[in-house]
């Protein structure tokens, strides 16, 4: 008799959409009793619902080093980092256009960099190559934002493809003294590592460290020059507000997650170790990124031979959820650009992204899953034994 029984899932993909945080879930429910009105009405609902909001932007700033003003939320951490660049490119017409960022940012920031600005040409984006490790070539970005007519530079504070961390509070350093505000994407980190406080502007994403969707981070310095790109509301950066129970529970998951991080650091270093180590044993297999300056939970392989599509699904079946740095499951059938950039394997790509539910159990059942899907994928190419 065939088994039928479905397999015990196991979610290996928490970069950029986190399982849910307890206290996330516990606040979110909280805000929805209490902060359903409008914060921007006068009347007692309104009221209790823009003191919510305003408690989520103090808990925040506290937590990165920012005064209460200079945390705005937005929809989503795409939608913070496009109206960072656009509108502080804006702000810095007059000394020039140039946009520096280093070639493995997220495409949402290459995209806004490349975007005309009201009907102008595009301003000139410049990327910085990165090594074989994905950390970013430090002389060569330094050299770049000292070039005149540079409104901006943009780096990660570590790549959440391949986990590696970026030199962010050298570059800060050599652009402060260019007269460069330095805008720092810490979208992969926060929540997980210790954030830096060499920034002018910071990005952050409540999805990846197990805040709900629907909500983003941006905190500018008070000092930046910036101007919209988009018509006057009362919310100066991001027109319409945001969801207060998302706010809310963004800010309670991030006071947690900071809370127990050095904790959690130390546990899921230990299992991508493990990981890494063991993956290694596999034929014809890549470990990419940082073995050791790099984010604990994260890390990426690619197998030669393999079709990462093909793999991804064969994982899926037995149960495990994971993701690609390759963008080849989606419509764009491309490689990953980061992955392209650092000069490894963009075929055939794994990423796990490890979250407070992951044990070592599930660990040790994904390792014994993945020799024989790769065998299984390889076989079915025909190319089982190269």
């Amino acid at each position: 008799m065939t088994d039928t029984t479905a397999p015990m899932r196991t979610y290996l993909d928490n970069g950029g959409r986190a399982r849910l945080h307890p206290l996330a879930r516990q606040a979110f429910e909280q805000a929805l009793g209490d902060g359903w009105a409008d914060p921007r009405r006068l009347h007692t609902e309104g009221r209790r619902a823009a003191a919510l909001l305003d408690g989520a932007r103090e808990a925040i700033a506290a937590v990165i080093g920012a005064r209460t003003e200079e945390v705005h939320l937005s929809g989503s951490h795409t939608t913070a980092l496009h109206h960072a660049v656009t509108a502080v490119r804006r702000g810095r017409a007059r000394v020039g256009d140039r946009v520096v960022a280093s070639a493995v940012e997220r495409a949402a920031v290459l995209h806004a960099a490349s975007v005309p600005d009201g009907g102008a040409p595009a301003g000139a984006l410049v990327t910085v190559d990165v090594d074989h490790l994905g950390r970013v070539d430090l002389a060569a970005m330094q050299a770049a934002i000292t070039v005149p007519g540079t409104a901006l530079a943009v780096l990660q504070h570590a790549n959440g493809e391949v986990g590696t961390l970026q030199p962010v509070e050298s570059v800060h350093e050599h652009a402060r003294a260019a007269g460069v505000p330095l805008l720092v994407d810490a979208g992969a980190s926060a929540g997980h590592v210790p954030l830096p406080d060499a920034w002018d502007a910071l990005a952050l994403d409540p999805g990846d460290w197990g805040g709900p969707a629907g909500v983003g981070v941006l905190a500018v310095r008070n000092r930046v020059r910036w101007r919209a790109t988009w018509p006057e509301d009362p919310d100066p950066w991001f027109p319409g507000g945001v969801s207060v129970p998302a706010a809310f529970a963004a800010a309670v998951s991030l006071q947690a997650t900071t809370q127990d991080r050095d904790v959690e650091d130390r546990r899921r270093r230990d299992l991508v170790d493990r990981v890494r180590a063991e993956v290694a044993r596999i034929p014809d297999v890549e470990v990419v990124g940082d073995p050791a300056d790099r984010l604990p939970h994260v890390l990426t392989f690619s197998f030669l031979y393999v079709d990462g599509e093909a793999l991804l699904t064969e994982l899926d079946r037995a149960g495990f959820a994971v993701g690609s740095g390759s963008a080849c499951t989606s419509s764009s059938l491309e490689p990953s650009h980061v992955l392209g950039a650092m000069g490894v394997l963009t075929h055939g790509n794994v990423r796990i992204a490890l979250d407070r539910s992951t044990t070592a159990q599930d660990v040790e059942r994904f390792l014994a899953v993945l020799p024989g899907a790769v065998a299984r994928v390889r076989d079915l190419l025909g190319v089982e034994g190269l």
